[in-house]
């Protein structure tokens, strides 16, 4: 409990910021000595796996079955897809043997698990009542990124990777898949009250060995652009590098269709850098570790008070609700107001000798919202209510931060000065208009914009660099 706030303005100095937040909030450690792989601390771990619970519980409810496949990849299997080899082969982690022993094959550790799966598969679907396959993992990977590092936003080992991949019979149905996945991912990322752009990526930078690929672009307070996760169209490519087939009703043997989807831990880190201020963290009352903090206003010898607020927060905890009391002697109650708003939590409960006389609780938001005093058989409702209200205004203030960081550049027209944010530009969807893009704005072509959070002009009525008729608009950036 070394600081009371954060105290930085994250968009003068998001880098100071971000890490004074992930150490005073107790989200992760980065000082062990392997760059790219960072210590999860309790809290902050908590918060990630109340983050994961959302999107497995959303997975399981689409039918999505869970599975477990090793780390280690031989590399006879990992090198089946050509493009896939040549996509991740770079920034793959090889295995050679033991301290004193060559293996007789080199084993890839897993940068992600297209290949081991599938080679799994195709032992395992034999027939049309095999399909479709829906299974998803939680695993870590391993990817030796050749970028600078940055705690849980780019690391090399990807610790909560929760990968989606499923097999279907037709081609309509894995155009219905991809549909699904699309429509899951952005009910996870409402419920995080995250913005974000829906992109479909150029055909020169979609995802090794995939047919197309739907991106999630969300924007950090440094302008950077954040990958939140993938849904990717994967053809017939990998069932025919893995011979992945299956005898279909009419009596012909055909390749299955595929896709996958994967989100990481980097999700939360971009809650922690849309949602945060400079007091520090601020949750989703749904993925914090504390969902009500209970501070007794009183001195020592009020133990009438202190009996009180834990009764208080039995009620709460009886009621499923994530509950601490701070009872520290050692600080006064406005530091521990402004300790708790540090570490995110959406709802504090005030109790003094007048709520414990009348049995009532002063509930005070994370956001400033005027306090509201209730009595203690109102206070579940009150709650529910409040963090409704706070749902709102995260939704409200996110949105903000992304016009804030948004351009909309209806001609060619480079910038005066460095432009820190996304750009949306027209766009006629060819290379060569990408890089007359990429050239104009110092930022890469991140993919044609299919939904946006922003309202956006009829492109029509614009033309691109090159001078021909705009057909879509183009998201640039700089990604992490």
């Amino acid at each position: 409990m070394s600081k009371k706030a954060i105290g930085i303005d994250k968009y003068a100095d998001f880098d100071d910021w971000y890490q004074a937040v992930l150490r005073e909030a107790d989200i992760v450690d980065i000082r062990y000595p392997v760059k790219g792989m960072i210590v999860w601390r309790p809290y902050g771990l908590k918060a990630l796996r109340l983050t994961q619970k959302i999107l497995i519980e959303l997975l399981e409810k689409t039918g999505h079955q869970e599975a477990y496949f090793p780390s280690l990849i031989p590399e006879s299997i990992f090198a089946k897809e050509k493009d896939f080899l040549e996509g991740f082969g770079g920034e793959t982690f090889v295995i050679e043997g033991t301290g004193t022993k060559r293996f007789n094959e080199k084993f890839f550790l897993r940068p992600t698990s297209e290949t081991v799966m599938y080679y799994m598969w195709s032992m395992w679907i034999k027939g049309r009542k095999d399909l479709p396959l829906k299974m998803y993992q939680t695993v870590n990977v391993f990817r030796y990124e050749t970028k600078m590092t940055h705690p849980i936003l780019r690391v090399r080992e990807i610790m909560g990777f929760i990968e989606a991949h499923t097999a279907h019979a037709t081609y309509e149905e894995s155009e219905f898949q991809i549909r699904e996945a699309v429509g899951l991912y952005k009910e996870f990322f409402d419920r995080l009250q995250l913005p974000y752009f829906i992109v479909k990526t150029p055909p020169w930078d979609t995802f090794a060995g995939a047919e197309y690929n739907y991106d999630f672009i969300t924007v950090m307070p440094d302008g950077k652009a954040l990958e939140l996760g993938s849904v990717i169209n994967l053809g017939q490519r990998f069932a025919r590098a893995f011979d992945i087939k299956f005898m279909d009703t009419d009596g012909n043997v055909k390749y299955v269709y595929q896709t996958c989807y994967g989100v990481s831990e980097r999700v939360l880190g971009a809650v922690i850098g849309v949602h945060g201020d400079e007091k520090g963290l601020f949750l989703p009352p749904e993925i914090a570790p504390i969902q009500v903090v209970v501070v007794p206003i009183a001195k020592p010898e009020e133990k009438e008070i202190y009996e009180y607020a834990k009764k208080v927060k039995e009620y709460l905890v009886s009621n499923g609700i994530r509950a601490h009391v701070d009872d520290d002697p050692e600080h006064t109650p406005g530091w521990k107001y402004y300790f708790w708003e540090m570490k995110g939590v959406p709802t504090r409960l005030e109790i003094g000798p007048r709520e414990t006389e009348l049995k009532t609780v002063t509930i005070a938001r994370r956001d400033n919202h005027p306090k509201i005093t209730v009595k203690l058989e109102e206070l579940i409702n009150a709650l529910n209510e409040a963090w409704r209200g706070i749902n709102i205004s995260l939704k409200q203030k996110a949105l903000e931060h992304m016009k804030k960081l948004t351009i909309i550049a209806t001609d060619c027209s480079p910038p005066v000065e460095k432009t820190k944010g996304l750009i949306i530009a027209p766009w006629d969807g060819s290379r060569d208009n990408a890089e007359l893009l990429e050239k104009t704005f110092n930022k890469g072509v991140l993919g044609e914009i299919v939904e946006s959070p922003i309202d956006l002009p009829n492109v029509t009525n614009y033309t691109t660099c090159s001078g021909e008729k705009a057909s879509k608009w183009a998201l640039l950036g700089v990604t992490y």
